[in-house]
């Protein structure tokens, strides 16, 4: 019995994308799923939601999709409508899809809406444009040798600098900090001050996520994507490594700097992930840069469980203070 029984088919479906919601995120991010868990009820569903359509369109642009035999127009067909089932269900309250039926329900409660959906979906666009421009040599499973001294050129991210990269990560990342700050203040009434400071931090939090992940994951992006997020088409060497990690480490103390501002009920978990993200980002200050694109940084398990207890023990103290350092 699934215990959903005796609601009334609207929200017996609905419970149940919920949960559909919950294994997409469980199949993926222990650590997200970790960090989730230390939300308050009235959050956690909500911020799963969110996550589990990102997760969706991200994997549609990531392979999946081509990994089903569909060409680069065809995941342009499917991001569209992926994009415009998010945009009625949001306005409906009901979608056929699972996923997109979830989150719609969190963008109803939220005021979750296009001024956020839009640039989520346009920079997935980018990640299928990218795909599209990459040379013969650098497109998925093309095997790039990733300690050659020049590596095949790799298209728009590596040439269009700064600002491109802002534009991604902000659609990408900075918008999926704005809809989790609106579910966490969506019953508070914060100052027209406080408003703006929480909602830099959100962005500045899902920015250094973006760029620690992108760090992270350098061989993959571009052995199997034909991507280069970071290093402009060329070989990450020491200096552009330590500009990045200075850049993240001063994006995550801006986001810590706002954490007395949130609800008590969402701080441990967003405290947890600053804690998390600040050891990886120091764990990748330590490696070497030639071998960031070979050795995927980590945090064990254990590690883990101690910064989730530090977080529940001291919500507001530490997480700020070691991440600002």
């Amino acid at each position: 019995m699934s215990g959903l029984e005796h609601l009334l088919p609207l929200p017996r479906y609905a419970r149940a994308s919920e949960r559909a919601a919950e294994q997409i995120i469980a199949a993926y991010s222990s650590s997200f799923g970790l960090a989730t868990r230390l939300l308050g009820p009235r959050h956690r569903v909500h911020v799963r939601n969110i996550y589990a359509l990102v997760r969706v369109a991200d994997e549609l642009v990531d392979g999946a999709a081509e990994g089903a035999g569909l060409s680069n127009a065809q995941q342009h067909e499917l991001l569209d409508q992926l994009e415009r089932e998010t945009e009625r269900a949001t306005q409906w309250g009901y979608s056929s899809n699972p996923v997109v039926q979830a989150f719609c329900g969190t963008a109803r409660a939220a005021g979750i809406d296009g001024e956020l959906t839009g640039p989520f979906f346009a920079s997935m666009r980018m990640d299928l444009e990218e795909n599209a421009a990459a040379p013969s040599g650098a497109s998925l499973g093309s095997g790039i040798p990733l300690g050659a001294d020049a590596p095949a050129p790799l298209g728009g991210f590596a040439e269009s600098g700064p600002e491109h990269h802002a534009r991604y990560v902000y659609g990408s990342a900075e918008v999926v900090g704005l809809m989790c700050l609106r579910v966490f203040m969506k019953d508070e009434a914060p100052s027209e001050r406080e408003a703006a400071v929480l909602e830099h931090g959100a962005r500045r939090l899902g920015a250094a996520f973006q760029n620690v992940n992108f760090l992270r994951d350098l061989g993959d992006d571009r052995e199997r994507l034909g991507r280069d997020y970071l290093s402009a088409g060329t070989r990450m060497d020491a200096a552009a490594q330590a500009r990045w990690v200075a850049t993240v480490r001063e994006q995550l103390a801006d986001a810590a700097a706002t954490l007395p501002l949130l609800p008590r009920d969402a701080r441990v978990a967003v405290g947890c992930a600053l804690r998390l993200f600040s050891e990886l980002t120091d764990r990748i200050a330590d490696t070497p840069a030639e071998l960031l694109p070979r050795r995927r940084v980590r945090v064990g398990a254990p590690r883990k469980a101690l910064l989730a207890l530090q977080s529940v023990l001291e919500p507001n103290g530490p997480a700020s203070k070691e991440v600002a350092t």
